[in-house]
């Protein structure tokens, strides 16, 4: 059994994608798998990742949607298809870009294993002394100010539900994974919201835990649009009604 599989979605990745970063993870990390998923992408992205797929059968996956559905959706399949694929103990999500590097996600499961009742681990960007995390000015207040909401929505003093690193206690992911979300963008509230409504607010101080980064780096050419910033809060209002 392998211990853990990322899912890392990808959308017209082909100029970014740092193949040898991960290809190197995949050596020296033996109970890793990856699960890469292309997102309707129209380069070369689909060809890029089946050849990462056959040259390593046993530890890589493809995962191709015909059209681009969404971050959501494309970490929401590929969750359900690493889940199905081999029995891990934890299946995660990471973005492609590698803004948190791969070596993270060894000591997000070293953590995750280490501590009982562990369901979630999330990735906490915290610029502090003594760690590499470089926010700009206007994504930290932004951030601020989207994680007091979500707070708020969710009722839990989470510091950083956006980071794009997180991983979840494998037999939780068909009931966090297993219907859509609601959100195109900031689905991991909703994953946290299912979380916390499966096992109770007080369950979730011990059963969700957010790991500070030691590295993390932003990196330009996000996918994420103004529009879908702005849509944001009242995504936030939809998902306060459908899960409080």
């Amino acid at each position: 059994m392998s211990d853990f599989c990322l899912v890392i979605p990808c959308y017209n990745e082909e100029l970014r994608l740092d193949v040898a970063a991960f290809e190197r993870f995949l050596d020296a990390t033996p109970g890793a798998c990856l699960c890469f998923v292309n997102d309707g992408s129209r380069d070369g992205t689909g060809a890029l990742l089946a050849g990462m797929a056959n040259r390593h059968p046993d530890r890589a996956l493809a995962v191709n949607l015909p059209t681009n559905a969404g971050k959501a959706e494309a970490v929401r399949h590929g969750m359900l298809r690493a889940y199905a694929w081999k029995r891990f103990g934890y299946v995660g999500y990471w973005d492609a870009d590698l803004a948190t590097p791969l070596d993270e996600a060894t000591a997000m499961h070293r953590l995750a294993a280490s501590r009982s009742g562990v369901q979630i681990v999330l990735g906490l960007r915290l610029n502090r002394l003594g760690a590499s995390v470089h926010v700009t000015p206007h994504r930290h207040y932004a951030g601020r100010a989207f994680a007091t909401f979500a707070s708020l929505v969710l009722g839990l003093p989470v510091y950083d539900t956006q980071c794009g690193a997180k991983l979840v206690h494998a037999p939780m992911v068909p009931q966090l994974f297993g219907e859509p979300f609601s959100s195109r963008w900031i689905f991991d509230v909703e994953v946290l919201a299912r979380l916390r409504n499966l096992i109770g607010v007080e369950s979730m101080r011990t059963a969700a835990v957010e790991m500070p980064l030691q590295t993390w780096h932003g990196i330009s050419g996000s996918k994420m649009r103004l529009s879908a910033m702005l849509r944001s809060p009242l995504e936030l209002l939809s998902i306060a009604r459908r899960y409080n």
